[in-house]
């Protein structure tokens, strides 16, 4: 009598169950495997240089993705992203934050992601699981990975009482986190902007600069903080 064998556990399986059953984060249970966001996070997207600017401004932030280029519903020419966990309401909140910080539509680079949206699923982090090569394992990967039982709420950045605690009182309240986001952003916008000008006029300044706002009296609130 031939000897029958167990069926060999999909990746997909191995990579849902990990999210779902070690962090409680839900997905699509689909391949490619997304993690709904407006759960138990939300998620602050960004330009990758903005962003790797931002992680060395901060050191404790929520967990960060790394989303490369052309995935996610990207084109092929668009740079990859940083996505930053938040907790989740954040992403209503951030239009309002922007306002208040004097920014407004400055920054069209800051977008975020909560109720009814998701994001790639990351590849796992080193020795976290086994890995597994297929499907948004090679959109995404954990720049500063989560880990089981850490990434209660109250440990994502967030605005109201206790903002800014976290489990070891490092991570930044979400107000701190979207100035200095806004702040990177911005800048690597006018960088790029004065790369261009610099290439069509020669090293002519920027007639809409920091330097000039501030003159002008309209030093984003942000850059106060």
């Amino acid at each position: 009598m031939a000897r029958v064998l167990p069926r060999p556990r999909s990746p997909l399986a191995a990579v849902r169950r990990w999210y779902e059953e070690e962090l409680g984060w839900p997905t699509t249970g689909t391949e490619p495997l997304e993690l709904l966001t407006g759960r138990r996070f939300d998620v602050l997207e960004m330009p990758a240089g903005a962003g790797s600017a931002v992680l060395r401004r901060l050191p404790h932030t929520g967990p960060v993705a790394l989303v490369r280029a052309g995935c996610d519903g990207n084109h092929p020419g668009d740079r990859p992203k940083l996505f930053m966990l938040i907790a989740a309401g954040g992403a209503e909140e951030l239009p309002g934050i922007l306002e208040w910080l004097e920014w407004g539509a400055l920054v069209p680079d800051l977008t975020a992601r909560g109720t009814g949206d998701r994001m790639p699923a990351p590849a796992f982090p080193t020795g976290a699981a086994p890995s597994y090569g297929f499907g948004s394992r090679e959109a995404a990967r954990w720049v500063r990975p989560p880990r089981p039982g850490y990434e209660a709420e109250n440990s994502l950045p967030t605005t109201g009482f206790g903002a800014g605690n976290g489990d070891d009182r490092g991570v930044p309240d979400l107000v701190r986190l979207v100035s200095a986001v806004a702040t990177e952003c911005h800048r690597a916008r006018l960088m790029r902007a004065g790369n261009a000008q610099s290439r069509a006029y020669g090293d002519q300044p920027l007639a809409f600069s920091n330097a000039s706002r501030m003159s002008a009296g309209t030093r984003p609130r942000s850059l106060t903080l």
